[in-house]
């Protein structure tokens, strides 16, 4: 029997565990990114480990979320992390360089080498064929010091792709088309496998949106093949000498197969409030469009740029939309300045913003109140934009440009003949913006620079034997990191500073969160399904960690927040019967005895005991070998620094 592209590239990287379905598994990690919103609390946590340089192929710190410098905090944070990547062996992307993982695709990735980034759409290495994998900020740190990373080896699902994408239609179109089949919990311990003769006509970049985005099907990661297109690319940016074949072999078996035959996809946009809500242009009708954003990590390639510049060429963006254009690297920015691309779009009436993530994590360009904003991101969550009642659609480049004109939402077939619009034969290269560490014998020269805004990591403790509090919050299904943890121009420079951060810990949902859990002292959550989805971001853990959260009680778990919990000590269990959600509320006072010692003993089941309505709740506590060492010792860090010594 044969392995698929997946199982190719995990076995050749298993450093831990048995090759079995469902087995957690250990795998050597080639590159690790970081990005600034993460990358303060990774390198406080690296630092922690007392590891002096960093053990990986490659590690780049990016600074392209936070750069909207209102105060000193970011500058602070920027300043910081260049300095612990110049001592640590670690390059240095500088803000304007552009967005981490747009940047990574074209300097950095490598066919067939495992990454992991402490942002959730790492998976953008998918592209080229990489093991591509979005996690915690101290999984990362791990990962630098030379440590393993750990997944559940996953099931393979096989997307085979037929025909090829008619004029006007594009590749945000293949995977919100995805997601309309598999949900936004579809995904979960699953990697998605692109194959089929389809694949033949994705250039890289399309191939990158659909792998990012694959990260709101809550898959572990998502990947294509790096075949003859792949090449092409890595020559045209001259890095054609990391370039291997990679493809599953023919008699390969998957766990699912989803046909999509590209010739009958539609433009497409995904409605508010989730990236799931998926409805065909003809669908949703005659919209009218207040703002449009094109950018993010999702669409924001030379190719998208030329397309959109072309759309706007000699033409006037509607006097009520307000359009506002983000590419994705300085090197696209270099070469549509160049080539009189962007000229076009300042003719047109677009605002240009700087190559950074801007208004896809609510760093500006917020809607107005109830405004219907287009956006060729990726999450469409409710309150991410910065708007609370933001009507927020995700969309294809092309279908963006065409509303911009218009003022309402356009099926872009509606412009008459596509051009044809390929990756270039030579980009332009110029990495002076990558800054690259300090040779290992001027290391200890290297002072590290702090700001007064960087706080260290929360106090942590081992479980204890029994947890005795209060539930300090229940919400319902499908909570994000956006809503335990926001991000936005206020709040995201608080990221180095977990005791102010806090503050806004679950805000969307419950201003009083905050105080609350505070002066319990030490309480659990209760939430619904897929609890944790979005952002890998740790602070969604860390904060609660800080406010005293012992345990988190849900329907189920998101992948990546799932594992931030247990690295943060902060126990994760999930209902035996999801029907006895209802057996708890907000305010009940719970018990859950001799949990340290059924813990250690590998004790799976445990018991709620939940004494305001004296009633006893069955709920799984999951923990592997690893895993339930992490959770005794009172966190991941706590464990690889006893591992260290």
């Amino acid at each position: 029997m044969g392995l698929t592209l997946t199982e190719k590239i995990l076995k050749a990287h298993l450093v831990d565990g048995e090759f079995v379905k469902g087995q957690e598994i250990g795998i050597r990690i080639d590159q690790t990114l970081t990005q600034d919103a993460t990358g303060t609390m990774a390198y406080l946590e690296y630092e922690a480990m007392g590891v002096p340089r960093v053990k990986t192929e490659r590690s780049v710190a990016y600074i392209d979320h936070n750069t909207l410098q209102s105060g000193f905090e970011n500058a602070d944070d920027h300043r910081f992390i260049g300095s612990v990547a110049k001592k640590h062996g670690i390059y240095f992307s500088r803000p304007g360089n552009g967005i981490c993982h747009q940047v990574h695709l074209e300097r950095f990735g490598v066919p067939g080498k495992t990454l992991i980034g402490s942002d959730s759409h790492t998976p953008t290495g998918g592209g080229i064929g990489m093991i591509a994998i979005g996690a915690g900020g101290l999984d990362v740190a791990v990962a630098m010091g030379g440590g393993a990373y750990y997944i559940t080896y996953p099931q393979i699902v096989k997307v085979n792709l037929t025909g090829k994408l008619s004029p006007w239609v594009s590749a945000k179109d293949v995977i919100l088309q995805v997601l309309r089949i598999m949900s936004v919990k579809g995904g979960v311990g699953k990697v998605i496998e692109y194959c089929g003769e389809g694949v033949k006509t994705l250039s890289v970049p399309e191939r990158a949106t659909i792998t990012n985005m694959g990260a709101e099907l809550g898959a572990t990661t998502s990947i294509f093949p790096s075949d003859e297109i792949t090449l092409s690319f890595l020559k045209a940016q001259d890095r054609a000498d990391v370039w291997q074949e990679l493809k599953a072999d023919d008699d390969a078996v998957y766990d699912e197969v989803i046909d999509i035959d590209l010739s009958e996809l539609v433009p497409q946009a995904a409605c508010p409030h989730s990236p799931d809500n998926v409805k065909t242009c003809d669908e949703i009708g005659k919209l009218k469009v207040d703002q449009v954003c094109i950018g993010s990590c999702t669409n924001s390639s030379y190719v998208d740029m030329m397309k959109v510049a072309h759309i706007l060429k000699g033409k006037t963006v509607d006097p009520s939309v307000s359009l506002a254009i983000a590419p994705g690297s300085k090197q696209v920015l270099n070469m549509i300045a160049q080539n009189g691309a962007l000229a076009d779009m300042i003719d047109a009436g677009a605002r240009i913003l700087e190559s950074a993530c801007g208004p896809c994590i609510g760093m500006g360009q917020a809607p107005n109140s109830g405004g219907v904003s287009l956006r060729t991101f990726n999450r469409n969550f409710l309150g991410r934009s910065g708007t609370k009642d933001g009507q927020i659609y995700l969309v294809s480049p092309e279908t963006a440009a065409a509303s911009a004109l218009t003022g309402y939402l356009t099926d872009p077939r509606t412009l008459g003949e596509m051009p044809e619009i390929k990756v270039p034969e030579q980009f332009m290269i110029n990495d002076n913006m990558v800054v690259e560490p300090a040779p290992v014998e001027e290391m200890d020269s290297v002072e590290v620079l702090r700001g007064p805004n960087i706080k260290p990591y929360p106090e942590t403790a081992p479980l204890v034997e029994d947890i005795e509090c209060q539930v300090s919050l229940k919400v319902g299904d499908n909570i994000t990191t956006d809503h335990i943890m926001p991000a936005g121009a206020k709040i995201l420079p608080l990221r180095s500073n977990i005791p102010a951060i806090s503050q806004h810990c679950f805000t969307v949902c419950d201003e009083d969160f905050p105080r609350r859990a505070k002066n319990m002292g030490a309480s659990i959550i209760v939430g619904g399904s897929n609890y944790g989805q979005g952002s890998s971001r740790e602070h969604a853990a860390l904060a609660p960690l800080y406010l005293g959260i012992k345990a988190v009680l849900v329907k189920s778990f998101a992948r990546i927040h799932r594992a931030n919990l247990i690295n943060a000590g902060i126990l994760p269990l999930t209902f035996v019967n999801e029907a006895d959600y209802d057996k708890i509320e907000q305010g009940d006072e719970i018990a859950i005895k001799n949990v340290r010692a059924d813990v250690a003993a590998d004790k799976t089941e445990l018991t709620v005991i939940n004494k305001t309505k004296n009633v006893e709740i069955p709920v799984l506590c999951e923990l592997t070998g690893r895993t339930k060492e992490i959770m005794l010792a009172g966190g991941l860090l706590d464990y690889t620094r006893e591992k260290l010594k």
